[in-house]
């Protein structure tokens, strides 16, 4: 992508209100009506832009209007009538020339968040975007489109992180991952923390544990005022994936981790259907994806052309609950055949799309460790050790089809991790079939001691690296090899530290496995 500029990487609560910026107004009394409603209007895009879900030849814009934003009734200080909504498409970032254009609404009943699917542009090709309303204009966006059906197109830069708790941290993540120029930001959940607010903390959630969707409403919108994120959203595209945070920690399909706080069945379907919501209304996905009561649709699949298929899973909403709890454990009933983590329709859609070969690298993105990982008191229920056998279904699927170059990408576990996934996890010396990149998180688990010796690595010996910093993944994919570099910054604690490469692997097209660089 074309090098993002100062209008581009913005900062949060910037009013791009310059000349170059401003749309043209044709008639004098049209501008003086914009210019008092300016001054009567507070400016309703404190919570930024986003794009997502990019595909050939659209695109989803994202903004949500919220002049106070953190307002404990989740309206963002907005009144209770729908607004409407201007946007634009231009190849570049000062709108000489429209691309796309329309118009929106802006429901109050969907806390004034907008999604445009903006259609009719070109494959593989570069856009700025932009919204009005209100007389303000919004920041300026950059986005993209992947490549047609059947071409490679550029090689993609992207970069994948997860696990961003607010308390934790500051986002200074985000804006590395902004400055990369990525064509794509993939987040693999954990986007907000559920909990109440703890002292002691570098920044503190404002108020008790969510539970409501005012309250899931207005945590996003505390997330989403922070600069770091804004910069991160309007750099490029994202394509994003809940984990258990979003909900609950550790929730299990409609099982949650424990009953605190003490909620009735009701209750708790009810926190689950407006969180559900809440993510829909925040995140730039597409209508494909609306909550539908107590159920939300966020298995998908992407294509990017003949480069990348990204399969992107949803491994809370139908998993069984975690066998023998949700800790460390030693536990048969990992092994039990009719115990699956996705739930038994999603497998059976995963291998479907991998049975297809629609691009060189067949990309999994996905939450929980997903190599097995052992030590002599067990392993992790909460991850797919606890669902060894529908891990065992999906790897020797994709065997038995013929996928040649599945790559995982996992979040959630707070540390940066590499693994080569084998054929037999009982015999080290077993073929190995795949490849997993596991990113640290923007904030969760604080500034780390930066240790890289691999834990179990005695047990487990195709676990290849490890790192306890906060960060990212930064990959390039090309036809030939996906290249991965592991970033972090050395604080988290303190605002604005430099990232650095840690470590750097090659996947070879056709060649499974970690080549360290």
């Amino acid at each position: 992508m074309s090098p993002i500029s100062r209008r581009t990487l913005v900062l949060g609560g910037l009013a791009a209100t310059g000349a170059g910026v401003l749309p043209a107004i044709p008639t004098a009394t049209a501008r003086s009506s914009v210019i008092a409603a300016s001054a009567a209007v507070p400016y309703p895009f404190q919570l930024g832009v986003a794009s997502g879900e990019p595909d050939a030849s659209s695109v989803v814009l994202w903004t949500r209007l919220a002049p106070s934003p953190t307002n404990a009734d989740g309206q963002g200080g907005m009144a209770n009538a729908d607004v409407t909504v201007d946007w634009q498409v231009s190849t570049t970032d000062t709108f000489s020339t429209l691309v796309a254009s329309g118009t929106v609404t802006a429901q109050y009943a969907a806390a004034h968040s907008v999604h445009v699917v903006a259609g009719g542009l070109s494959p593989d090709s570069d856009y700025f975007y932009r919204f009005r309303a209100q007389g303000h204009i919004s920041p300026v966006g950059r986005t993209r489109t992947t490549p047609a059906v059947g071409a490679a197109g550029r090689d993609l830069l992207m970069a994948f992180t997860s696990c961003s708790h607010y308390e934790e941290g500051y986002f200074t993540v985000y804006r590395r991952m902004a400055e990369e120029n990525p064509g794509l930001i993939l987040h693999l959940g954990d986007y907000i923390y559920e909990y109440g607010a703890t002292t002691g903390r570098p920044r503190l959630h404002l108020g008790t544990e969510i539970v409501s969707l005012a309250d899931y409403r207005r945590r996003y919108a505390q997330y989403k005022t922070d600069p770091d994120l804004q910069a991160a959203h309007a750099a490029a595209p994202w394509i994003v994936v809940p984990d258990d945070h979003e909900v609950e920690n550790n929730y299990a399909g409609m099982v949650r981790e424990n009953n605190t706080p003490a909620l009735t069945t009701a209750q708790w379907t009810a926190r689950r259907s407006a969180a559900y919501q809440a993510y829909y209304e925040n995140m730039p996905l597409r209508p494909a994806q609306v909550n539908s009561g107590n159920s939300i649709q966020l298995y998908r699949r992407l294509r990017w052309g003949s480069l990348a298929t990204f399969h992107m899973l949803d491994t809370r909403q139908y998993r069984n609950d975690q066998a023998c709890g949700d800790g460390w454990q030693l536990c048969s009933d990992a092994d039990l055949a009719s115990r699956s983590l996705p739930g038994n329709p999603q497998e059976t859609w995963l291998l479907d799309g991998l049975n297809q070969h629609l691009g060189t690298w067949d990309i999994i993105g996905q939450q929980v460790f997903f190599a097995r990982r052992f030590n002599s008191t067990g392993a992790s229920m909460d991850s797919w050790d606890g669902y060894r056998a529908s891990r065992a279904r999906i790897q020797q699927g994709w065997v038995d089809r013929g996928t040649r170059n599945p790559v995982v990408l996992t979040g959630d576990v707070h540390r940066a991790w590499a693994n080569d996934l084998k054929a037999d996890y009982n015999n080290a010396n077993s073929a190995t079939i795949g490849s997993e990149l596991v990113t640290s998180s923007v904030t969760s688990s604080g500034d780390g001691d930066g240790s890289t010796t691999v834990p179990d690595v005695g047990t487990n010996p195709w676990l290849k690296f490890y790192n306890n910093r906060r960060g990212y993944v930064r990959a390039t994919v090309s036809p030939t090899e996906l290249r991965a570099d592991f970033r972090n910054v050395a604080k988290v604690s303190e605002h604005g530290a430099a990232a650095t490469t840690v470590k750097s692997f090659v996947i070879q097209e056709g060649r499974p496995g970690l080549q360290a660089v």
